[in-house]
């Protein structure tokens, strides 16, 4: 997701490794990077499971020159898609599906509906949800 929109949705069937994220990466960011950016830069934001820190993702990363956000191990979790996860949830909450595929289909809908304003508003809001991390000296926040 972006400030623009929340790209493509991809559900996968199997464990991440560095192999299946970077075909995840190739498959879905390239196309929503090359569709909501065009030429322009941007920094793409991940935090530091296993296959998001592995060499292989890291020299993936480099060999395509796209910038990566440094991120400290140990961090509170601040990436915007946690907040994003919450709309969609809620969402999602009343529904009551009874197979994967109807849920499936739930979390898509609900991905789709989401706007690019409230993506907007996401990002935006990091400024403040930084600096209330900031002043609880990395406790929990409202944020």
């Amino acid at each position: 997701m972006s400030a623009r929109s929340v790209g493509k949705l991809c559900f996968l069937k199997k464990t991440v490794n560095a192999v299946v994220y970077q075909d995840v990466l190739e498959t879905f960011l390239i196309p929503t990077v090359e569709e909501q950016f065009g030429e322009e830069d941007f920094i793409f934001q991940q935090d530091l499971a296993p296959a998001h820190a592995a060499k292989l993702t890291k020299d993936w990363f480099t060999k395509k020159q796209l910038e990566v956000l440094a991120w400290p191990a140990n961090s509170p979790d601040l990436n915007v898609i946690e907040n994003l996860w919450a709309i969609v949830k809620r969402k999602i909450r009343d529904r009551k599906p009874t197979t994967l595929d109807q849920l499936k289909q739930n979390i898509a809908t609900a991905w789709e509906a989401v706007s690019a304003e409230t993506c907007d508003k996401l990002v935006k809001s990091m400024p403040r949800r930084l600096q209330a991390v900031i002043q609880a000296k990395g406790a929990a926040t409202k944020y």
